[in-house]
């Protein structure tokens, strides 16, 4: 069946999507022994492609997993400063898979795995409104005036943040632990947030992503994701039609 080369790229588990149309562009796909085109079409089935040189093959089976990423780790199976990435976690896992979406380097918590490029691309699309919430050590004690501030929104870089909801969860000596939830992602949104209200991030742990929780994981464990986690996540992500009422 004729497809486009970016979703059969996808399908493979070569790259997501929008990485697999990067591969494409800077011509190191190629079908049939010619440089591929961006939008064109092939039969997995019948044609031959090759991304740099190498002769696609069947895909792996498709795998999910739940990941706590520990801080001071990096959101990659590559780092050119030496520095731990995620690999060093998943001697484990027999198939290549991504991390869908990213924690900072000084963040923790969950992070879902897998070589599904097209369910990762559908995620990690702002129109998913994937629901991702966090626990957050903050430097103070946090007072509820601050809190409503923070559930209107904070403007970032000229544009509002406005989480889904901000809940106080205890107070320490001279610390306190509050619960966000977002939908969008923005690049260290929370901290950004947070510093501007004059309660700079201690800790920073994503507990949950879409009903997918944290749970029991300790950091550096993994787990698969369980099927009714997986269906869950596909309905949200738009790959399974959800049942009419």
């Amino acid at each position: 069946m004729m497809q486009r080369l970016q979703k059969i790229l996808s399908d493979f588990g070569i790259a997501s999507r929008r990485k697999a149309e990067e591969l494409i562009k800077e011509g190191r796909v190629t079908v049939n022994g010619q440089i591929a085109q961006l939008g064109q079409k092939a039969d997995p089935e019948k044609d031959y492609i090759k991304v740099d040189g190498k002769l696609l093959i069947r895909p792996e089976p498709k795998v999910y997993y739940a990941f706590y990423k520990p801080r001071k780790v990096i959101t990659s199976l590559i780092d050119p400063q030496g520095r731990l990435t995620i690999k060093n976690f998943l001697k484990g896992i027999k198939f290549k898979v991504y991390p869908v979406g990213r924690l900072d380097y000084d963040s923790e918590g969950l992070l879902i795995l897998t070589n599904d490029g097209e369910l990762a691309y559908r995620v990690m699309h702002p129109s998913s409104e994937i629901e991702k919430t966090y626990l957050v050590k903050v430097d103070g004690i946090i007072e509820p005036e601050t809190i409503e501030k923070l559930r209107k929104g904070i403007k970032i870089e000229g544009k509002l943040a406005i989480p889904v909801s901000v809940n106080f969860i205890k107070k320490l000596k001279a610390n306190s632990w509050i619960k966000i939830t977002l939908h969008e992602g923005r690049k260290r949104q929370i901290r950004k947030m947070l510093e501007r209200v004059g309660h700079p991030v201690i800790r920073l742990i994503r507990i949950s992503i879409d009903g997918i929780k944290l749970g029991e994981l300790k950091p550096g464990e993994y787990r698969a994701l369980t099927k009714e986690e997986i269906e869950e996540l596909k309905k949200k992500a738009g790959l399974i039609k959800k049942a009419q009422k």
